[in-house]
């Protein structure tokens, strides 16, 4: 079997199915009577990271060695990561705008890897001495399912803000993000905060999520959004932080194991390399989002805004720093 045009097929395959794929979550979106939309755009997620883990496969069996040494292997990755990623914020959810905001950024790292990175980047080369150690699959696969972790996390906050317009909307989930929420007797007084807040009668569960049901109070403040875009918006909170939970102790351990690797390789356990630096402000970042939503107990916007300043910082610490040139960690250095 001729590995080399099996991953070049691949490579371009998954770069199809994620392109029709996130039309057919936008087209879900624009028309949500037809539900086979939602179903097909998971099919095609599912497809497109069998065909990405297969690639990578092939990649490691004809070099020898796990395939994250170069910018076009951890690309794949990475895009392979946010795949598996959103089938679990999807599965966790059961709701088809998961797809919307995910599919573009999946489909655009595959268009990246594929079609704009030269061949000699794409071919497979011997490895550098200094990554020729079992810690390159324990360090470097870590940081990267951490990537895609936070990436997504971060996505579904973005879409959380822009479901509800950049208004105050007074969500009362649990800061661990159970979705349960506060009942109001009909009996105790009636109060309303000063941001727009919408009570809610009883709460409906579908997976593991809070759908919040038609409000019957009257006198209440409400926002201009509809209950079925305050539904949405409190899934697309909860799943963030579900999702950036699971990431931040990723991040974590990646940066523990990068750090051993770093003293074995170099002799230092840190040196403030700039991808170095970068993984700590993400890490700092990150850190202070959950802070802001166990201990402060903040929920909605707020954090929100936090996790999407995230989305990109996770991109000038995976890929920016590399548009330098230097340090220690330039081996995806592609100008």
């Amino acid at each position: 079997m001729d590995l080399v045009a099996l991953q070049s097929l691949l490579d371009n395959t998954s770069f199809l199915v994620l392109f029709l794929t996130m039309l057919t979550y936008w087209g879900g979106a624009a028309f949500p009577n037809l539900p086979i939309l939602s179903s097909l755009g998971t099919i095609g997620m599912a497809i497109a990271n069998l065909c990405m883990a297969t690639l990578l496969g092939a990649r490691w069996l004809e070099a020898g060695y796990f395939p994250l040494s170069n910018l076009y292997e951890s690309l794949f990755f990475l895009a392979w990561g946010v795949t598996t990623m959103h089938l679990v914020a999807e599965w966790m959810s059961r709701s088809r705008w998961v797809g919307v905001i995910t599919a573009p950024v999946a489909m655009g790292i595959t268009a990246f890897a594929a079609l704009t990175l030269p061949a000699e980047m794409q071919n497979s080369a011997p490895l550098v001495p200094a990554l020729k150690s079992n810690w390159l699959m324990m360090h470097v696969s870590v940081m990267m399912i951490s990537y895609s972790a936070l990436l997504v996390g971060s996505l579904l906050a973005i879409a959380f803000l822009i479901v509800t317009k950049g208004q105050k909307v007074e969500l009362r989930g649990s800061s661990v993000g159970n979705g349960s929420y506060r009942l109001r007797k009909n009996s105790e007084p009636e109060t309303v905060p000063n941001v727009n807040a919408v009570a809610f009668q009883k709460p409906s569960f579908e997976g593991n999520t809070a759908v919040l049901t038609q409000p019957n109070l009257e006198n209440l403040t409400t926002t201009s959004l509809s209950p079925q875009m305050l539904s949405l918006a409190d899934t697309l909170d909860n799943i963030s932080y579900r999702i950036i939970g699971l990431g931040f102790p990723l991040l974590t351990i990646g940066i523990i194991a990068g750090a051993v690797w770093a003293n074995e390789a170099w002799g230092s356990y840190w040196s403030w390399d700039p991808k170095e630096t970068w993984a700590m402000i993400t890490w700092l970042v990150f850190a202070a989002y959950l802070h802001a939503r166990i201990t402060r107990g903040w929920h909605g916007r707020q954090p929100a805004i936090i996790a999407a300043a995230g989305f990109f910082v996770v991109w000038i610490c995976y890929l920016g720093v590399n548009i330098l040139g230097k340090g220690l960690h330039s081996y995806g250095w592609f100008f």
